[in-house]
C-alpha cells in the first residue's frame, strides 16, 4: 500500500510528460513569410483550390520582402461555392499542437480586393468545416487584427467549441458563390 502512494505523483507526473510529448505547444509566430518555400516553422508552403470540388477557381502566391502576396479569381461550379486555401502548418509533420494558452490569432494583414476568412484547422474535425472567421480591416493598409478563437464558427456541420488543443494549421481561406477576383498581402501571424 505505501508503495503505491509513493508511486502515485511518479504515474501523475509521467502522464504529464507524456502529454506534453503528444500535443508539443504551439508557437506565437506562425509566419513571418521571410521564406518563400517554408513557414517560420519549416513546414512548406502549399495552396489547395475547388477544382477537386467541381469549381475553376485559381491563386497565386508568393513572399516578397517577408510579406506574402496572394491574388486569384474565384469561379465557382454550377452549385458550388468557390475557394482558395493557404494552410500554414504548425509543424513540418502536420501533428496537432497546443494552442489553448493563446486567446485567438493575430495578424498584420492588407485586404486589396473581395473577401478574406482566417480558419483554424484542429484534428477532431474529419469533414474539413473548420472554424474560421472573416477578417474585417479597411482596403488598401496594413492593419492588425486579432480574431478571437471564441469568434470563430464552422460553417455546416453543428457548432462545436474549437480543439485548441489539436491545432494543425491555421488557414486563410477566399471563398465565394459568385465570380470575383480577390487579392491579400499578409506581413504576419500567430497567436495572442
Amino acid at each position: 500500500m505505501n508503495t503505491i502512494l509513493h508511486s502515485r505523483p511518479f504515474v501523475l507526473t509521467a502522464s504529464l510528460l507524456l502529454a506534453t510529448a503528444l500535443h508539443a505547444a504551439a508557437p506565437t509566430l506562425i509566419d513571418d513569410f521571410a521564406n518563400p518555400a517554408h513557414t517560420a516553422n519549416g513546414a512548406g508552403r502549399m495552396l489547395f483550390t475547388d477544382k477537386d470540388a467541381g469549381s475553376q477557381s485559381s491563386a497565386t502566391q508568393r513572399c516578397e520582402n517577408g510579406v506574402l502576396i496572394v491574388q486569384g479569381e474565384l469561379k465557382p461550379g454550377r452549385g458550388a461555392p468557390a475557394f482558395i486555401s493557404i494552410p500554414l502548418l504548425l509543424a513540418p509533420d502536420a501533428k496537432p499542437a497546443d494552442a489553448s494558452a493563446f486567446t485567438g490569432v493575430r495578424l498584420k494583414v492588407k485586404l486589396v480586393q473581395g473577401s478574406l476568412s482566417v480558419q483554424v484547422a484542429s484534428a477532431d474535425v474529419d469533414n474539413f468545416d473548420y472554424h474560421a472567421a472573416p477578417v474585417v480591416a479597411p482596403r488598401g493598409q496594413f492593419t492588425e487584427v486579432r480574431v478571437p478563437f471564441a469568434a470563430m464558427k464552422r460553417a455546416w456541420s453543428a457548432q462545436t467549441p474549437l480543439s485548441t488543443k489539436l491545432v494543425t494549421s491555421v488557414n486563410f481561406v477566399a471563398f465565394g458563390m459568385a465570380p470575383g477576383a480577390f487579392a491579400f498581402e499578409v506581413d504576419e501571424i500567430g497567436f495572442y
